[in-house]
């Protein structure tokens, strides 16, 4: 079949991938002029499917509500929630009792432990190189952390995850840079999770499916889907500078509306699919996050002051890993405001967790900060499967784990597609669950 893929971040781009892999011919769609460039472009890089879970959970609204104005919250709110939000932030709300939080957790789980044995094939099998470090650390300052997740390491359990809780002495073995000053009570080691660069896995994919006859067309703002005898597929070509200076190389015939038929049609267009299957009423939210990317610092005497891998901060939800020569720093979930507007509250408190435990390890000269918008659903799990409309079918709703669950995700639309049997049971990820 012909296939259009609409949206290339780390769902589009593998999407496209799986799609290649059963035999169809694919063109993506992508409104910016490269791929990975917004949610997947700096987040925190971790794959770790035993923390893959919904915002949803028991005692969760609670928990929200203690921490809302701390300076160090994990959770903010970006002025008066608009009328959107607070429909949203009552359906979350409605999706916190126990059954349903413990059904989508196992799902997302299912789902995110898939995905991590694909994405590792397809580096496998593609020489991808990702900056991937292996084995990710939650680290536990004090007592309380000890208890909180004591509940949580009980599910691990049931869910058959590899995880050892061990001694702040076995910490420090695990990540010898470890500040020693900064209190710490004890760990959680998930040696079979790992961190990668997300952006330059999706960068690599793609050059390979160019390769292998994957058309890309960057720059075309996707606007309308139709359906009936196929999908077609309209798009607007978006003014480079190419475009709109004297002597560019497209000119400006070029820059208008087309529409182009195919057999189905992929909506990874995360914010943007509501916008182009009105019909399934998806409630959308962009969860912003925040990132900041530093260069490690080597010193003579000690040629790495770094992280090896990932590693948790639990009492602030803050993300360290080591990609390659560099150290990210990610966290925060801010509810309302806009991606272009960074606050100076969570870029704070990144900076103070990586002054904890590695104070000496960077050169925050150099920090580049980031913000970005994370669709997700009240409930947890992402949409995934047919829509409403035949032949358009819809892969988007991530949140903060669309690099964890992508090649997962991917397959599973793709085999839905096909009719085929899934590895993962479709039924917690429709579509339709929200008309």
């Amino acid at each position: 079949m012909r296939v259009a893929v609409v949206g290339a971040g780390i769902v589009g781009v593998t999407t496209a991938q799986a799609l290649l892999e059963d035999g169809h011919d694919v063109t993506v769609y992508e409104r910016l002029g490269s791929v990975a460039t917004e949610a997947s472009f700096a987040n925190a890089g971790f794959l770790a499917p035993g923390y893959v879970t919904p915002w949803s959970a028991p005692g969760m609204l609670r928990k929200v509500l203690g921490q809302l104005f701390s300076a160090d919250a994990a959770v903010r709110m970006a002025g008066m929630p608009a009328p959107a939000l607070v429909s949203w932030l009552w359906r979350w709300w409605r999706a916190c009792d126990a059954a349903t939080y413990a059904a989508n957790r196992a799902a997302m789980f299912a789902l995110a432990r898939d995905s991590l044995a694909r994405t590792q094939a397809l580096a496998k099998a593609h020489s991808i190189e990702h900056e991937r470090g292996l084995g990710v650390l939650v680290l536990l300052r004090a007592d309380p952390e000890v208890a909180q997740v004591r509940a949580g390491l009980a599910l691990l359990a049931e869910l058959d995850v590899n995880f050892h809780l061990v001694d702040a002495e076995a910490c420090r073995r695990i990540e010898p840079a470890l500040e020693p000053a900064t209190p710490l009570m004890a760990g959680i080691h998930l040696p079979d999770a790992e961190v990668g660069n997300c952006r330059q896995f999706a960068l690599q994919l793609k050059a390979q499916q160019q390769q292998a006859g994957v058309e890309f067309r960057l720059l075309h703002d996707v606007t309308r889907i139709d359906s009936g005898d196929g999908v077609t597929v309209h798009s607007r070509k978006v003014p480079s500078d190419a475009d709109t200076s004297l002597g560019g190389a497209h000119g400006a015939t070029d820059i208008g509306p087309r529409s182009e038929r195919f057999d189905a049609a992929v909506v990874c267009a995360a914010n943007g699919a509501p916008a182009l299957v009105p019909s399934l009423r998806l409630p959308l939210q962009p969860i912003h996050g925040y990132s900041i990317t530093l260069p490690v610092r080597h010193h003579e005497a000690y040629p790495d002051m770094g992280p090896r891998s990932g590693l948790m901060d639990e009492r602030y939800k803050v993300a360290i890993a080591r990609l390659g020569d560099r150290v990210r720093v990610a966290g925060s979930a801010e509810l309302g405001g806009t991606a272009t507007t960074l606050r100076e509250a969570p870029l704070a408190t990144l900076y103070r967790v990586l002054q904890d435990w590695f104070p000496s390890a960077t050169r925050q000269a150099q920090a580049q900060t980031w913000k970005g918008a994370r669709p997700m659903l009240p409930d947890g799990p992402p949409a995934i499967g047919a829509s409403d409309v035949p032949g358009v079918w819809i892969n988007a709703g991530h949140g903060s784990s669309g690099w964890a669950l992508a090649c997962g995700s991917a397959r599973l639309v793709a085999d839905l597609l096909a009719g085929r049997a899934c590895a993962v049971d479709p039924s917690r990820f429709s579509p339709l669950r929200w008309r």
